[in-house]
């Protein structure tokens, strides 16, 4: 019986992701991160600050794979409307969370500043939810079912993903290997198709590029299973040196 696959995806939430003002880097991140869970991220969104298109993407990928991931429209100004946005598409209410209250309070008065109303926003959660710890700038996460609501900007991302590794179930985590040639991928075709035929359980992706005047491709193999993927890395440099193609280990 093949082990189960867990998988997620990502809502990335913001104006400025779309116009290219700001540049996401949280999907790399958040990426990495799940494949660690032994969780795969299986697709990603980007959504404008717009409520409906919110709902539509929370509701679509929440019951499409088993976790969500949002990042963005989590701070303290009138365009952080995700959590309005999640309630509206759980059908629940916002409330202050009074730990989350308690945190900010905490937060701002070691800043020797006030916990404003804007800044008092940040401790709305969809009613029901929990919090996810921010160790970076005070105002938490939040988690509600199988949806975890994380802040835009990356370095806080990263801290709320550490707060809450190895809390939530996966399976094995992937793992790849990489091989190249200096050769176009449409001639090496058959050759990739046939490999991946030959070893159940593996995915090979080609990436091609153009370096130095030539054309080339990485072969990148991914499984759970490190033994089947050495062996279908070995299998598939022997079928391409047996066409005579010069293959460079770990890529190009």
């Amino acid at each position: 019986m093949s082990e189960r696959i867990w998988t997620a995806a990502l809502v990335v939430i913001g104006d400025e992701i779309l116009s290219g003002r700001t540049q996401d880097k949280n999907v790399a991140q958040v990426a990495a991160w799940l494949n660690v869970q032994g969780i795969r991220l299986a697709e990603v969104r980007v959504v404008p600050d717009v409520e409906g298109a919110i709902v539509e993407a929370v509701n679509a990928l929440r019951a499409r794979q088993d976790y969500l991931f949002t990042t963005g429209g989590i701070g303290p100004t009138h365009d952080d409307i995700t959590v309005d946005a999640i309630a509206a598409a759980l059908g629940v209410g916002v409330v202050h969370h009074p730990d989350a209250v308690t945190v900010l309070e905490r937060y701002y008065a070691r800043q020797g500043s006030e916990l404003t109303e804007a800044r008092l926003r940040m401790a709305r959660v969809p009613e029901g939810a929990d919090l996810i710890p921010n160790r970076m700038s005070g105002a938490p996460g939040i988690k509600i079912g199988n949806i975890f609501i994380m802040a835009g900007v990356p370095h806080i991302t990263a801290g709320m993903l550490d707060a809450l590794t190895g809390t939530l179930e996966g399976g094995q985590p992937v793992i790849s290997r990489t091989i190249g040639c200096w050769v176009p991928e449409s001639e090496v075709a058959d050759v990739l198709r046939e490999t991946e035929r030959a070893h159940a359980g593996v995915a090979i992706g080609s990436y091609p590029f153009f370096r130095e005047g030539r054309v080339g491709a990485n072969f990148v193999v991914r499984s759970p299973d490190e033994a089947l993927v050495a062996a279908t890395i070995a299998d598939l440099a022997a079928r391409l040196e047996a066409e005579g193609r010069a293959v460079v280990a770990d890529g190009i």
